[in-house]
């Protein structure tokens, strides 16, 4: 047991409490979703930089793994999908007064593509690898078993989320935004100075960490840019537009963020190959961020780092967590249901989506297998009919249509991440391709069966 770093979790445990019991607002359901559509320009910020950031551990083993690479495939096509986002689709967002994905497919394509996008959206947001983070987290401070330290991990998200919904988010994100970028920064210069500096840590990596494929071909990185247009679809970005106080703040706050993960990803990725520099035999690369603050930081400052993660993830597995609640009591039920029984059916759906999480993230043990295959099924199912939403009526699925391109698209990627043998996928093609293949086979079919119907499209 790590007795200084348990010291440390415990009191940014109780601060995280302190700085969600507040008042839960009281005139309707968007008080408790998204805080009464108030959201600040600083709050927008520190609220999606640290959600949008959960996947620390994930990091470090990519980095140690694959090297530069990591920064080819984690860091540069989100700066360029964000920055879209930002650009197109931000303001226009803020102006639907929407809650929700599953309420804009709701509007566009009517209930039964609602409630197939609501199901793929809480799929896709019950935080699986978020919780296997964090748990791993704990185990290597307490000792604990993988099911203890996994239990603890949900239902805590869930208890401190559950008091006043995404106010309790945003404002313990406040607080985890100055830790995440805390802790690096403590480590960094450490690590540095084991390496000998930028330089010397350059040279003595293997020359596959120095490639931009990190020695795992085109299509291995490839599929990650595709991955990336995620960032389209993505439910907390779309959560937190819904919430900004303006467009202004909503176009502003996803920018100012793109400058602000560029930052971090120098701090994490550099972080990443010194530890494979340092810790050449390293057995769990999921663990190679704790690993070297322990060869390289005294024990407090150690435990500090150590802290710095666990705000670095846990203030995306609350994000997440939220979302899919939120999906169950918003998008699930009647959404014009009285204020109290959304905040009572979303703390229903906190208490469904934890133990879902806990019990998925028990079966996996790398961090990225999960986002790949999740972020694989859900961005081809969902990517064409909400991207297709902001376009002109004529571009737009007809209803039957917006169902099978989801179902079509999500059970073709998830069928053949199944049917994958020793790690290699049928034909060696990654299973996004096959999957926006459907999506866009059955949006030309609809335009061509509404072009013949209606003499052109609509």
């Amino acid at each position: 047991m790590n007795v200084p770093a348990l010291v440390l979790v415990t009191l940014y445990a109780v601060v995280l409490v302190i700085a969600s019991v507040t008042r839960g607002g009281g005139g309707t359901g968007l008080d408790y979703l998204l805080d009464g559509r108030r959201l600040t320009l600083p709050a927008f910020v520190a609220t999606l930089v640290t959600t949008w950031y959960g996947g620390i551990l994930g990091i470090g083993e990519y980095a140690w793994r694959f090297g530069i690479s990591t920064w080819v495939v984690f860091g540069l096509p989100y700066y360029f999908a964000a920055i879209l986002f930002a650009l197109v689709l931000a303001p226009r967002l803020r102006r639907s007064a929407a809650v929700s994905i599953p309420e804009l497919m709701r509007r566009s394509y009517g209930p039964g593509a609602g409630r197939v996008g609501a199901a793929m959206i809480w799929a896709v947001t019950v935080p699986v690898a978020y919780v296997l983070m964090s748990a791993t987290l704990l185990e290597s401070v307490t000792g604990w078993s993988p099911l203890a330290a996994t239990v603890i991990v949900a239902a805590f998200s869930a208890g401190y989320v559950g008091l006043s919904g995404f106010r309790a988010v945003v404002r313990t994100d406040a607080i985890q935004l100055v830790l995440m970028y805390g802790g690096f920064l403590i480590l960094l210069p450490a690590a540095l100075a084991h390496t000998g500096g930028f330089v010397a840590l350059w040279h003595a990596l293997p020359a596959t960490h120095r490639s931009v494929d990190g020695g795992l071909g085109w299509q291995a990185v490839l599929v990650w840019y595709l991955i990336a247009l995620q960032t389209m679809v993505e439910p907390a970005f779309y959560q937190r537009v819904f919430a900004a106080r303006t467009e202004r703040t909503a176009r502003l706050g996803v920018l100012a963020s793109v400058v602000m993960w560029a930052a971090f990803d120098f701090l994490s990725v550099t972080t990443g190959l010194a530890a494979r520099v340092l810790l050449p035999d390293l057995a769990d690369p999921l663990a190679a961020y704790p690993a070297l603050a322990q060869a390289v930081l005294p024990t407090w400052l150690a435990a500090m780092f150590v802290v710095g993660l666990f705000a670095t993830v846990m203030s995306t597995l609350d994000s997440y967590l939220f979302l899919a609640a939120a999906t169950v009591g918003h998008d699930f039920t009647d959404s014009s249901a009285a204020p109290e029984v959304v905040r009572r059916r979303t703390r229903l759906g906190l208490a469904i989506s934890a133990a879902a999480a806990g019990a998925v993230a028990l079966a996996f043990d790398s961090a990225v297998a999960v986002w790949h295959h999740l972020g694989t099924i859900g961005t081809s199912a969902l990517l064409l009919p909400v991207v297709a939403i902001h376009a002109p009526a004529r571009w737009r699925f007809r209803p039957g249509s917006a169902v099978l391109a989801v179902v079509g698209a999500a059970a073709t990627a998830a069928g053949w991440i199944a049917a994958a043998s020793q790690g290699r996928y049928p034909a060696g093609i990654e299973p996004m391709f096959p999957a926006l293949a459907v999506s866009v086979a059955v949006w030309l079919a609809d335009r061509a069966l509404d072009r013949n119907a209606h003499g052109s499209p609509r």
